[in-house]
């Protein structure tokens, strides 16, 4: 197993208390380190030794990762716009990494005939039962990290909604089933938002935003289903207000996240009306590799808080 029990982090404000999963500490970075050990351990207990990602970030990043710790063959499709230190990061821990379209989706069409040319093993950034399985593990780990206190409601960041589709996975197995999910997107890519207010799975027009990482027009429609099953509760931030979470985070934990995670972090540092009727308030902190200080310092002075 590649992926390690992450500390739950107690911090007060005011009349509520946040309880933060440090799933920043992860080795690769991020949460996405649960699924990917599940999924890559699920193909090679199938015969299958060579596994094929589609991702520019830190799904690409945790499957090379997992891959190289169960001595598999592991190539990754990013799309051409990934800058170099990422594919360089990627191909540090043993993966072949090709640059390919534009966007996602043309990275992901390469990376599915790769698969079929192979024999190899798909692994989508978000979309598979045992990418969910793994992620679940957060709040298993949770339920007895928080030493009984009970939730009012659980924040997240929603891209494709792989995070999403676990962590309601694992709140049913905990007898959790009945606690509002908030799931956190900024302005420019609320696809969540839109599925929601639609009743139905929506496409945006395009992603406009620095939380590169929840760039998906449209959300898995298994995350979409779960809003039928459970109570989910959109909450948009602007990138502004997630620029000054990310620092404001460095700056008290001593620890640096991508938007992505600052989106959920907003909840914590601005005073979001949706986050008024909650008490205890847990928040899955998704961590990310796609920032560094001097990109921090840039985007707080292109996106100040006004």
């Amino acid at each position: 197993m590649s992926y390690i029990n992450t500390a739950l982090v107690h911090q007060k404000k005011g009349e509520q208390n946040f309880y933060l999963k440090m799933d920043c500490y992860q080795t690769t970075g991020s949460f996405k380190i649960r699924g990917m050990s599940v999924l890559c351990t699920h193909y090679l207990s199938q015969g299958i030794t060579h596994v094929v990602s589609s991702s520019g970030g830190n799904a690409g990043y945790s499957c090379a990762y997992a891959a190289q710790k169960l001595g598999m063959r592991c190539t990754v499709v990013v799309p051409q716009k990934t800058p170099e230190h990422v594919r360089a990061r990627i191909r540090s821990v043993g993966a072949e990494v090709i640059a390919h379209g534009k966007v996602w989706d043309e990275a992901d069409q390469l990376a599915r005939q790769i698969v079929a040319d192979e024999n190899a093993g798909y692994v989508s950034p978000f979309e598979h039962p045992k990418l969910w399985e793994g992620h679940k593990s957060m709040i298993l780990e949770s339920i007895h990290q928080m030493h009984g206190v009970r939730p009012d409601a659980v924040v997240l960041s929603v891209g494709g909604g792989g995070m999403l589709c676990g962590v309601a996975a694992g709140m049913e197995e905990v007898a959790w089933g009945d606690i509002p999910i908030i799931a956190v997107e900024t302005e420019g890519a609320a696809s969540m938002a839109a599925a929601l207010k639609a009743n139905k799975l929506v496409s945006i027009d395009a992603i406009n935003t620095i939380a590169s990482s929840l760039g998906a027009k449209c959300v898995s429609p298994t995350a979409f289903e779960w809003s039928k099953k459970r109570p989910i509760h959109s909450l948009i931030c602007s990138d502004a207000q997630v620029v000054d979470a990310v620092y404001q985070f460095a700056d008290q934990q001593r620890c640096l996240v991508e938007p992505a995670c600052g989106a959920t972090l907003s909840a914590l540092y601005h005073e979001h009306e949706g986050m008024r009727p909650y008490k205890n308030i847990l928040l899955i902190v998704c961590g990310g590799i796609g920032i560094d200080f001097a990109q921090l310092n840039r985007w707080r002075k292109e996106y100040p808080l006004s």
